[in-house]
């Protein structure tokens, strides 16, 4: 049986290899060498010079990851408390959105947030301008939200949220009741329930739902160069520069993409090390 099994996962094992192991390696071949095939470190000495955009693209996905999280955990709590014929419909509007076209998505948001976008009609159509200018002596004729930071943390919450709801709802729905219970003859009231009982044997959809948005918004570019106008370039748009765009440059870019992968994995293995302590102080 355990042979026919380990049949099975030849594919997979070719399958990682190929697409997952392969790439890696040649990440790490093109970070420590040259153009000429020489080993140098000279790719991550100017790391220095991109600072500003890992902080951006750190700061912004922290940033989108903690509204997703303040949103998120609070709808998957009140969908597990629900019925399963609530359950079932919000689960597909929350799944909805994710059946269209990604760029599709991005590409909705630049014409609500566009200076002639629905947004700024609408708030032309209900006065809005006209009072400021009426009360501050101003000549505001458009609010500009394309091209902002704030833009591309929208549109980071609005395309990964829905990878932070289901993780947590899954845990979540999964709890024992007579936990719950147990907790209540305890003298717990609702808050103390929530606190000592849901909150930490919910932290591994927690810890899930961070890392799902957490990692794709800091390295993403379609977000970053649509949302944000070309003036909020994060690590995903410097990577692919160094690889499609005038500065063509692999060794440089695939530099920066393992730094990148460094200080995700990092962050991901001090979040599952935390999420660990909780559960086992919940346990005591």
């Amino acid at each position: 049986m355990k042979n026919k099994l380990s049949l099975f996962a030849v594919p997979y094992v070719i399958w990682m290899a190929l697409l997952v192991v392969a790439p890696i390696v040649m990440v790490v071949i093109y970070a420590f060498t040259t153009a000429d095939g020489g080993f140098s470190l000279s790719n991550f000495a100017r790391m220095g010079t991109y600072a500003v955009i890992f902080t951006r693209s750190f700061k912004l996905a922290l940033i989108a990851t903690a509204i997703c999280l303040l949103v998120g955990y609070p709808v998957a709590y009140a969908m597990a408390k629900e019925g399963p014929g609530f359950q079932r419909i919000a689960s597909v509007l929350i799944m909805l959105p994710m059946w269209v076209n990604f760029l599709l998505r991005t590409y909705a948001w630049m014409s609500i947030l566009e200076k002639n976008g629905l947004l700024n009609q609408l708030f032309s159509a209900m006065g809005l301008f006209d009072l400021i200018n009426s009360v501050f002596g101003t000549n505001i004729q458009y609010f500009k939200m394309i091209g902002t930071s704030g833009a591309v943390v929208l549109g980071m919450v609005y395309n990964y949220l829905p990878f932070m709801i289901l993780p947590i709802y899954s845990v979540i729905i999964k709890l024992d009741n007579s936990l719950l219970e147990a907790a209540r003859d305890l003298g717990a009231n609702s808050a103390g329930v929530f606190r000592k009982v849901i909150l930490p044997l919910s932290l591994p959809g927690v810890l899930s739902g961070i890392t799902m948005v957490f990692v794709p918004s800091v390295s993403t570019f379609a977000i970053s160069r649509l949302l944000g106008g070309g003036t909020q370039m994060m690590l995903g748009d410097l990577i692919e520069q160094q690889f499609l765009g005038g500065a063509y440059n692999p060794h440089l870019g695939s530099a920066i993409a393992l730094v990148m992968m460094v200080i995700v994995v990092v962050c991901m293995w001090v979040m599952n090390h935390f999420g660990e302590g909780e559960e086992q102080a919940v346990m005591l």
